[in-house]
């Protein structure tokens, strides 16, 4: 399954800006307004390298990207592994055979 449908599956949603460098996408904590949110920016490297933060609000300077934001926190590690897990059983369960699986997405993803 291509990287976007797994992101896609944890509950993400593509961000356009057109300023990025990388695809970038977010999920918003709260039930309404664009922040708090995780914002997960994907490698354009390697696709299958994630990093995740939290935006707790927009910048608050013009031309500036500056934010207030969340690298560390329990609810950013809580997240990356809520995210690996589905993406664990997303891939684990289109599996066709489990040599494909230890050769596949899922290894590349998390090295193991």
């Amino acid at each position: 399954m291509p990287t976007d449908q797994l992101i896609r599956r944890c509950g993400y949603g593509l961000v356009r800006d057109p300023r990025a460098k990388q695809r970038s996408y977010s999920r918003r904590l709260g039930q309404s307004g664009f922040y708090p949110r995780f914002h997960m920016y994907v490698n354009s490297e390697d696709p299958l390298i994630l990093s995740i933060h939290i935006d707790q609000k927009q910048a608050s300077y013009e031309g500036q990207k500056a934010h207030s934001g969340d690298y560390d926190s329990d609810l950013v590690k809580q997240e990356a592994e809520r995210i690996y897990n589905l993406i664990r059983q997303e891939t684990s369960a289109g599996s066709v055979n489990q040599e494909e699986e230890k050769a596949g997405f899922f290894n590349r993803l998390f090295g193991k």
